[in-house]
């Protein structure tokens, strides 16, 4: 075991770990966005919405995270039509490209975790709103939404820790996130052990302070 390798190698994977975070902060925020809004078209009423936002979250969260950042790098560029339009400049980096897809799956899983939680509100709580003369949009806001982020943390946190593990295929298209930095090294060193015990430590230590923050938030939040 090469401790002098893996003591080398730290700061390095430590500069990494700040692309990863980024990663999974812009992908948690974007996803939080559109699983709120799919998650409320699953809610409606009218049948083709309500069939169209179960088919985005059936695709996106039946296929693998690693097949739909192919498709969104290597295959939309090969669409010339799709080369010559406004998108191109945000599709042609990796970055905002492993972003939206990263996005796009965290919000078909989060939109089924809300979608879930706003069904287990208890319609006596919204009826007491609607008698007290308060509107739908506000009940909305300050009773369904607060209940259904309190009832969805501990899935919503396993989304987290399940979304944070996932940035490490962003290395696939050439982004040096934690995992594409240990790749780097591995190839220098030809020591792939070392490297992927301190890779995996950091992982590790992420998960820990995810898992901690949701159960800190359970327990102020709960009833």
């Amino acid at each position: 075991m090469d401790i002098d390798l893996m003591i080398t190698s730290l700061p390095k994977l430590l500069i990494a770990t700040i692309v990863t975070l980024k990663l999974l902060s812009l992908s948690l925020i974007f996803g939080l966005i559109i699983g709120l809004f799919f998650a409320i078209l699953r809610l409606n009423k009218n049948i083709f919405i309500n069939k169209f936002a179960y088919g985005y979250s059936y695709v996106f969260r039946g296929t693998p995270l690693l097949v739909q950042i192919f498709i969104i790098y290597f295959g939309l560029g090969q669409i010339e039509y799709f080369r010559s339009t406004f998108l191109w400049v945000v599709f042609k980096e990796p970055y905002w490209c492993a972003i939206i897809a990263f996005a796009l799956n965290t919000g078909a899983y989060t939109s089924e975790i809300l979608r879930s939680a706003f069904q287990t509100i208890k319609p006596g709580m919204l009826e007491a709103g609607r008698s007290l003369g308060i509107s739908s949009k506000i009940i909305f806001l300050k009773i369904q939404i607060p209940i259904a982020i309190r009832q969805s943390l501990p899935a919503y946190g396993n989304e987290i820790i399940l979304m944070m593990k996932g940035t490490s295929l962003a290395s696939t298209v050439t982004l040096m996130d934690l995992t594409g930095v240990a790749k780097y090294i591995i190839s220098t060193t030809f020591k792939p052990i070392e490297v992927f015990i301190v890779a995996g430590s950091i992982y590790l230590f992420m998960t820990f302070i995810i898992h901690n923050l949701i159960k800190f938030l359970e327990k102020k939040y709960q009833y």
